[in-house]
């Protein structure tokens, strides 16, 4: 009887440690590290940055000065940048992350992400995702095609926000290839690599938009900050909206308390 016992425990740790018993729905291996820590890594989710706030909300708003205070307390605490690619590894194969990892995203193709936010990144050898809506590409106060591609080619990743930011929840079945297929083609031709990421315009999303994501070659998808599905964390990864009433002290508070470990859904799965 003893014997058995134990060797029903020693059965059920092996499976447990077992790398291909831990499997999200698509039958990806998952980062049981992740699991144990409990966390989601943040994701910082920028929109304008401009010389001063003026009339502009400060949810979607954040100053020249605010931002580079907020690039430097990331550096001086020890936090490293990952890109959509490490972020995808980790969760589906368990593929290692540097200490205290965080990702800055990017939406909307606003000039300044180039002439502001990409210069301060560098002097911290920092890298983010920047979500490209077309319709704006050239366009006075918007990213040029030189520039999409100047980012490209310093290492951040450029990543589709489709055509003219529509509510997808609400698109007709004839305006998907417009929205997706056709934005992620030029942003592929500008910048010379594959778009496999994807930011919601308004964070808005269901089950039939992540399957017309899924259909188009979209392995990753970013929200804003509601709760993940169940079934398909890897399409609605949640992002911290930065403030630009925040303090460096209560953007690192919103680092580590943003999402609670009740609504995290993609370690439910591991």
């Amino acid at each position: 009887m003893s014997v058995r016992f134990f060797f029903i425990i020693w059965l059920i740790s092996f499976l447990q440690c077992d790398p291909s018993y831990q499997k999200n729905y698509d039958g990806k291996n998952i980062n049981a590290g992740q699991q144990k820590s409990g966390k989601e890594i943040p994701i910082l989710c920028y929109h304008n940055i401009r010389s001063v706030l003026d009339h502009h909300s400060p949810e979607l708003t954040v100053t020249e000065k605010t931002f580079n205070a907020q690039m430097k307390m990331l550096f001086d605490s020890g936090y490293h940048t990952i890109l959509p690619d490490e972020l995808y590894d980790h969760l589906t194969r368990g593929s290692d992350l540097p200490s205290k990892p965080i990702m800055l995203s990017f939406d909307d193709s606003h000039e300044e992400h180039f002439s502001i936010a990409a210069g301060q990144m560098k002097k911290y050898g920092f890298r983010g995702v920047f979500f490209v809506m077309t319709i704006a590409i050239d366009k006075p106060g918007y990213l040029s095609r030189e520039e999409i591609r100047a980012l490209s080619d310093e290492g951040h990743t450029v990543a589709c926000h489709t055509y003219d930011h529509p509510i997808l929840t609400k698109l007709k079945d004839n305006e998907w290839t417009k929205q997706i297929d056709e934005s992620k083609k030029l942003l592929e031709q500008i910048t010379g690599k594959p778009v496999y990421y994807f930011a919601y315009p308004y964070g808005a999303w269901n089950e039939r938009v992540i399957e017309e994501l899924k259909k188009r070659g979209i392995k990753e998808a970013f929200q804003l900050s509601e709760q993940q599905s169940l079934h398909d964390p890897l399409f609605t990864i949640r992002r911290i909206m930065v403030s630009d009433a925040w303090s460096t002290a209560k953007l690192e508070e919103e680092i580590h308390t943003a999402f609670n470990q009740r609504n995290l859904a993609y370690s439910k799965l591991r």
